[in-house]
């Protein structure tokens, strides 16, 4: 189903919504940029976890979104007198 969500995105038939464009503009910015919250350089491995928490946050918002996907899936397959395709 992750191919089909994929795909919906890429063609226009799902519009993500604004805050996830914006989360995932911000995981991207925030790994590359070269400041940090929590330093890698001074902490090694431990300073990893601000990136994780970030791209942690954009996993989720991207589960609703496929989500909210399949749901409008699920509403279109019912018929109007209420029968299911």
């Amino acid at each position: 189903m992750w191919i089909r969500f994929l795909k919906a995105v890429r063609t226009g038939e799902h519009r993500l919504a604004p805050m996830t464009w914006i989360a995932a503009a911000g995981a991207v910015l925030y790994t590359l940029w070269p400041l940090d919250l929590i330093p890698e350089l001074v902490l090694g491995p431990l300073g990893l976890v601000d990136d994780a928490g970030l791209w942690g946050i954009l996993i989720v918002l991207v589960t609703r979104e496929k989500q909210r996907f399949e749901a409008t899936l699920r509403a279109d397959a019912i018929d109007v007198e209420g029968v299911v395709r």
